[in-house]
């Protein structure tokens, strides 16, 4: 993933409710949302690699794994999208999942991690160096660059979260979906700086990325409950923007 914003324990119905979208290029091969049988979760793949950008096991646990921007950074190490698979199909807790995972964290390619659970949710990250952070209730977000960090499309998602939480929906993702397809860049002076010069800043700057070789290749929807029930909407796009299909799977613990 490389836009996330969420709500985490503060709908009324939604234990974790997130939007977020997947740039990729476009010449990398993955599958479309389903359900894998080993591990036994709901996720993409990446059929490169094998891992997930993002994936939901049957007992209502969710992953989430973005890289971090930055040419300078070494792209060396274990594939980022094991981190994934490996939480969700592992036994450990998100508290116990994260202290272990510091341990090797410097093994894998840069990483921003979300993990959640029944109970709680953990940013874990391995630049500059690893570190995991507890996630506090409410609204937050995550793209290319430290949690929370405050790029111009992670605050616009937040805020367009934030408002679908305040116009009371439950089951209308649609402006959700809108936000994700947004591809309205922001103003030069607002653009971070993360080494990859001014147009390139330009073109990533909006939610949406329309490219031939690059772009948004899925918005992704997730709403669990607090009982561990809940729904998975996926779309997908191929060069250009082209509206690839969709999908959406029930989460139904067992």
């Amino acid at each position: 993933m490389c836009l996330i914003a969420f709500a985490w324990q503060t709908h009324p119905r939604w234990r974790l409710l997130l939007a977020g979208n997947r740039d990729e290029f476009h010449a990398r091969p993955s599958a479309p949302l389903a359900h894998w049988q080993d591990p036994p979760i709901l996720a993409g793949r990446d059929l490169e690699a094998g891992g997930t950008w993002l994936g939901v096991s049957a007992a209502g646990r969710c992953c989430v794994v973005t890289n971090v921007r930055d040419p300078r950074d070494s792209q060396h190490g274990v594939s980022r999208g094991l981190l994934a698979t490996d939480y969700l199909k592992g036994a450990d807790d998100a508290t116990a999942h994260a202290a272990t995972l510091l341990d090797a964290a410097a093994d894998y390619r840069p990483f921003n991690l979300l993990t959640f659970d029944a109970m709680h949710g953990f940013y874990i990250g391995n630049r500059p160096q690893p570190r995991a952070q507890l996630i506090e209730p409410g609204v937050h977000g995550l793209s290319n660059a430290d949690f929370n960090t405050p790029w111009p499309k992670t605050r616009v998602l937040i805020d367009r979260l934030q408002a679908w939480l305040d116009a009371g929906h439950e089951d209308d993702f649609a402006p959700l979906f809108r936000a994700l397809a947004d591809e309205q860049q922001a103003p030069d002076e607002a653009l971070p700086d993360t080494g990859v010069g001014l147009e390139r800043e330009r073109w990533l700057s909006s939610a949406f990325i329309r490219g031939e070789q690059y772009g948004t290749r899925a918005s992704t929807i997730v709403a669990i409950d607090y009982q561990g029930k809940g729904r998975v909407l996926e779309r997908r796009f191929g060069p250009q923007g082209r509206f690839d299909g969709q999908s959406e799977l029930m989460i139904q613990p067992a």
